[in-house]
């Protein structure tokens, strides 16, 4: 069994972002990266990450999907809505966190992250530090938003964060962007005669997510291994 052949059953098994199994169809657009940092948010608390897709399904089910709709909401259908997606354990402080953060970001960016992009330029500190000055996302959050985004910010790519990592341990695949990048881009693009090109952030953003599920559902672990 190599290492492609494993990277080949996990994605079989769980190829899909966590941005794709919330509904995001994510584009270097503002209203789906900002969608992007709600989903972080939810990803980034001690909760199951079913439960945080199910309760960011809720708020954009609920028309929470900007911003601007995100901070013109009350407190309270906030909460309701992340009730309903099965998000009880913190809902209270979220709200308060997503209403505020939504604010924030109207008044820093006018509601548009592509211009923390453009403040960034390509460095990932920069970023993940603008990212942090939203209410709610810490540098869990963070990662999570940049290991997504990466799709559409190839400038960010190849990212794997901690959690994805110890996704990769657990299947023993390489602790190396660079050599994991080279599982999930076409044989005839890893040849040593050819000169090396970008980084495929969409096929690492997917690799990632798998890796993360890997790391948080050992079962995912026992069936890639027995189908590898």
């Amino acid at each position: 069994m190599t290492a492609r052949d494993t990277v080949d059953a996990l994605l079989a098994r769980c190829g899909t972002t966590y941005a794709a199994e919330a509904g995001i169809r994510l584009r270097n657009t503002p209203q789906p990266l900002y969608q992007l940092l709600v989903l972080s948010d939810l990803l980034s608390a001690r909760i199951r990450a079913s439960v945080a897709v199910s309760a960011a399904r809720a708020l954009f089910a609920h028309g929470m999907r900007s911003p601007r709709r995100m901070a013109g909401a009350t407190w309270q259908q906030r909460v309701d809505a992340l009730g309903e997606g099965g998000y009880r354990r913190y809902d209270e402080r979220t709200a308060t966190q997503l209403g505020e953060g939504a604010r924030l970001l109207l008044a820093d960016y006018g509601g548009d992250l592509r211009r923390l992009r453009e403040e960034a330029d390509g460095d990932l500190d920069v970023l993940r530090a603008g990212l942090r000055r939203t209410p709610g996302i810490g540098p869990a959050g963070a990662d999570i938003f940049v290991r997504e985004v990466q799709a559409v910010w190839p400038e960010v790519a190849p990212f794997v964060d901690g959690k994805a990592f110890q996704g990769a341990e657990r299947l023993g695949l390489p602790a190396s962007p660079a050599k994991l990048v080279e599982l999930v881009e076409p044989a005839e693009r890893t040849k040593p005669a050819e000169p090396a090109g970008p980084a495929d952030g969409h096929g690492v953003a997917v690799l990632a997510a798998a890796l993360v599920r890997a790391a948080l559902d050992k079962h995912i672990v026992d069936d890639v291994q027995a189908h590898a």
